[in-house]
């Protein structure tokens, strides 16, 4: 299983700063998911949440279950230290995506909590994130871990 989380107001996807975020809806954005695993033979579950103990509780299952985990913590990248702890704590891989290129946005966008225990990140590539993160996972499926790079980090 692979967990697709969702943070924050992505809920209002398609109608919420189109011009940064685009006009695919967030029922496209799950529909997206839930092809794209079916094509690479596996199962997903995708979720949205605007209250942060539903998000902790979601992370706290996958940690249990050893699943892996497509986060877009939204807002709560920034400086939501629970989010973050409950990240730490999964035992399957974490890719953290962002639809918007936080890099080329406000100043205070450009730092994740998040990134420091997240497998990788995925950012500035709309809803295709989700897709390329969904490959990446299906790819090390039952894999203890996805190769090394060349600074040693997974």
């Amino acid at each position: 299983m692979i967990y697709v989380l969702n943070g924050p107001n992505l809920g209002r996807l398609g109608i919420r700063e189109p011009a940064v975020y685009g006009h695919t809806t967030y029922a496209d954005l799950v529909k997206l998911c839930q092809e794209t695993a079916h094509a690479l033979g596996v199962e997903v579950e995708v979720r949205q949440t605007d209250a942060e103990h539903e998000m902790i509780a979601w992370l706290h299952r996958a940690a249990d279950e050893g699943a892996d985990v497509v986060l877009n913590p939204a807002a709560w990248t920034h400086y939501n230290i629970a989010v973050r702890d409950a990240c730490s704590m999964l035992s399957g891989k974490l890719v953290e995506v962002h639809i918007s290129n936080v890099h080329r946005r406000e100043e205070f966008r450009h730092h994740s909590v998040i990134s420091p225990v997240a497998t990788g990140v995925i950012a500035g590539l709309g809803v295709d994130g989700y897709r390329l993160a969904l490959e990446h996972l299906a790819r090390f499926a039952g894999n203890a871990s996805p190769p090394v790079n060349s600074v040693g980090q997974r």
